[in-house]
């Protein structure tokens, strides 16, 4: 056990074995170096045959305030048919780094960035994820642009995709955008300085409303499983604030899912292989429906996203307390994405949570290996050439992804749990309100509000039930484990 007087718990060291633990490598190979000396040597832009120049565009980006590693822009216009016009630029990152190379092998082997909190474990050199590749602001970048056009009942049409040189005009961030699309914040300094930025955004957003409201009529999931992110001071995690969904985060939420939507179909209409972003049919739908029914809710027997979706909506009304405690049943209930290889004339199992047949991973190709492979595959289908992967390369690319997706995901939760005890060591002995979530064979289970953490109770509790209501003082933490110990 930890208490207030021990030694500084090194975080950042905790993440880096935790990554070699999961089967990260998280130094990058030799030759790496080279390779990027190599890139960086040639900072003009790179040759783009058949790019439109579309530097004009009052492009902008929408990211996390910490952000650095940009993938994607857009900008939109009103047609005169009352369809809005949605282009999402996505950074050519294969144009820099070419298959076969020492970068794209450990790219193809790490499969994605990590984010643990502390530190970010990036698939490529930050050098090229956060500069040379990265739609930096005022920068000039080949990019690979997706189009679709959105009508007034939220449905997209007109999908297409081609290469362009484009320039991101504003970085922005989803708090200080969000607030303002809500009208529960100022305008960002950029967008109160440009008319034609602000009038932009309110284009996006106008789009991107009508097509969620078209996503949940289709049955996507309206889900709110809690997001924290530490507050750090240097190297030290100080404070845990909650990640809270806007505006903002919605509509590069549809857009994403629009654009993703454009290239599967590409794929499909071209009867070309590619891999897909997939959530199956549940399994456990027979659980969702118990969960449901002791809720007063009664699902059909056989899996429904609509009904499910219905069901949701009304528990978040009745009890939004613990609505993100549903969420994360259903979710963990549905089981995780995974992608697969599909072959032409082959249909899609789809994506249940989303509510979309056709779906792949192409809007963040700094940070997943998956939209690089769907980058290569696309140019080649523009240059008319030879697919680059065959059909027994994307499966093993595809499995591979899904395991170590997997395995990021428990290296950033076990992260997630260390930060929580770093934060929480200095206030043992406090008292905290607090939330049942939990009563097993294994124990209590609470999670304070304020700072959103979950603990144990090691004392007390007796006759406690899920939903309860308590005050809770924190008696130990212990970081190596992530453990924290509560007293009721």
């Amino acid at each position: 056990m930890q208490s207030s007087h021990s030694a500084p718990f090194n975080l950042a060291a905790a993440a880096h074995a935790s990554m070699l633990e999961h089967g990260f490598q998280p130094e990058f190979p030799a030759g790496a170096d080279a390779q990027l000396a190599s890139i960086q040597a040639h900072p003009e832009l790179p040759d783009a045959p058949g790019a439109q120049d579309q530097r004009n565009l009052l492009w902008s980006s929408i990211d996390n305030d910490t952000s650095k590693d940009l993938d994607q822009i857009e900008w939109a216009e009103q047609l005169p048919d009352g369809r809005i016009r949605v282009l999402v630029g996505v950074a050519d990152v294969d144009v820099r780094v070419a298959p076969g190379t020492v970068l794209d092998g450990h790219a193809r082997s790490e499969t994605t960035s990590v984010y643990t909190g502390v530190v970010v474990f990036p698939m490529l050199p930050a050098t090229l994820s956060e500069g040379i590749t990265s739609l930096n602001e005022n920068q000039d970048r080949v990019a690979l642009v997706i189009e679709f056009c959105v009508d007034s009942t939220g449905a997209s049409s007109d999908g297409k995709a081609y290469r362009a040189l484009v320039r991101n005009r504003a970085q922005l961030a989803y708090n200080s955008v969000g607030a303002w699309l809500e009208g529960s914040g100022p305008a960002p300094a950029k967008v109160a300085a440009s008319a034609d930025l602000a009038a932009q955004l309110k284009l996006q957003d106008q789009a991107a409303q009508r097509m969620l409201g078209c996503r949940f009529q289709h049955g996507a999931l309206d889900l709110e499983t809690v997001e924290t992110q530490p507050v750090m001071q240097g190297t030290n995690a100080v404070d845990i604030k909650r990640l809270e969904k806007n505006r903002a985060t919605s509509l590069i939420e549809e857009f994403m899912v629009a654009a993703n939507g454009v290239i599967a179909r590409t794929f499909e209409d071209a009867k070309v292989a590619s891999i897909r972003r997939i959530v199956r049919t549940p399994k456990r739908w027979d659980r969702i429906v118990e969960v449901a029914k002791g809720l007063g809710t009664t699902l059909p027997v056989e899996p429904d996203s609509k009904a499910l979706n219905d069901f949701l909506l009304a528990q978040r009304q009745k009890d939004p307390l613990h609505f993100p405690d549903l969420s994360l049943a259903v979710v963990k209930l549905m089981g995780p994405g995974e992608y697969v290889l599909v072959k032409p004339n082959e249909p899609s199992p789809g994506h249940f949570g989303l509510a979309v047949q056709d779906y792949t991973h192409s809007t963040a190709p700094n940070r997943r290996f998956p939209d690089m492979v769907t980058q290569r595959l696309l140019k080649a289908l523009f240059a008319k050439g030879s697919q680059p992967y065959s059909e027994n390369d994307l499966n093993d690319i595809a499995t591979h992804c899904t395991l170590m997706e997997d395995n990021a995901r428990k290296v950033e939760r076990e992260m997630a749990k260390r930060i929580a005890a770093v934060v929480l060591r200095p206030r043992i002995g406090q008292s905290f309100p607090a939330v049942v979530t939990g009563v097993n064979n294994y124990g209590t289970f609470v999670r304070t509000l304020d700072p959103h953490v979950d603990g144990k109770l090691v004392q007390g509790g007796k006759g406690l039930d899920v939903g309860d209501k308590v005050t809770v003082k924190l008696i130990s933490t212990d970081p190596q484990r992530g453990f924290i110990d509560f007293a009721a």
